[in-house]
């Protein structure tokens, strides 16, 4: 029987510890393909690029697990287009992993994240996909403790399938001297960034600013992402791009008059 066909990607870039470990793993369950950012790409979103070049080249990071590998300079979203339409092409992939990125994107930070817009990419584009998400933003994280459970989740998500048009955002807690209790299937908390300019001076004398600020969760349910991850458990939320506000429709029809 053949092996599944995995693409993976990220927005930390191509060399980044994290997506090793995803490519490492996802190599003991199916065939690899790995198409990713040249640099950095964090926060991008779903950016994609219009105006200017794409480029694309293989790439050597992967040269000592002999895996075929590409770096884009492009977005993660970028990445998975020229994934599917160019590096596949008559191929179909079986699953499309994204991360394991450095740092958390839970709650609201699944807008912002590239990690998980390669992972919506992949499902607009007919394909089932999972982000996975580190809650530790060192460079030199350690991913070690998420590898068993990483690997569980992609059997699981080949075994049993992903509803389609939607992205599951998994998010890991940091490794601590506790063992991860388990993983929960969540719902997206309701938080926010709660952000702060610090207005700054350049060496020229020109103001600049530097975003700052904190998490903020308004979210007392026990059913959350941030709840999970708070109580040391892993948490899934299924993720969809229809945006659209289904709930104010009615109300909206009712009461205003157009």
């Amino acid at each position: 029987m053949a092996k599944p066909l995995i693409l993976v990607s990220n927005d930390d870039g191509i060399t980044a510890p994290g997506i090793r470990t995803l490519v490492k793993v996802a190599m003991k369950v199916g065939d690899v393909v790995i198409v990713a950012p040249d640099s950095p790409q964090s926060g991008m979103g779903h950016a994609i690029t219009i105006g200017n070049t794409l480029r694309l080249d293989r790439s050597i990071a992967f040269e000592d697990l002999d895996v075929e590998a590409y770096e884009c300079s492009g977005t993660p979203a970028d990445c998975v287009k020229l994934a599917k339409h160019h590096v596949l092409k008559n191929r179909k992939a079986d699953l499309v992993v994204s991360g394991i990125n450095h740092g958390s994107n839970s709650s609201i930070s699944v807008l912002y994240s590239g990690t998980m817009s390669a992972a919506i990419e992949a499902a607009i584009e007919g394909m089932p996909s999972i982000g996975f998400s580190l809650c530790d933003y060192g460079h030199e994280a350690d991913f070690s403790h998420t590898e068993e459970f990483v690997e569980k989740i992609i059997l699981q998500a080949l075994e049993h399938k992903i509803p389609d048009n939607t992205a599951l955002n998994v998010n890991l807690p940091k490794k601590s001297e506790e063992r991860i209790k388990g993983i929960k299937i969540c719902r997206q908390a309701h938080a926010k960034w709660q952000e702060e300019f610090d207005e700054r001076l350049d060496p020229r004398n020109r103001k600049y600013y530097w975003m700052t600020g904190s998490f903020v969760n308004f979210d007392k349910g026990e059913d959350t992402d941030e709840w999970a991850l708070v109580n040391n458990y892993i948490s899934i939320v299924p993720c969809q791009f229809d945006m659209t506000a289904h709930h104010a429709i009615g109300m909206m029809n009712e009461g205003w008059q157009l």
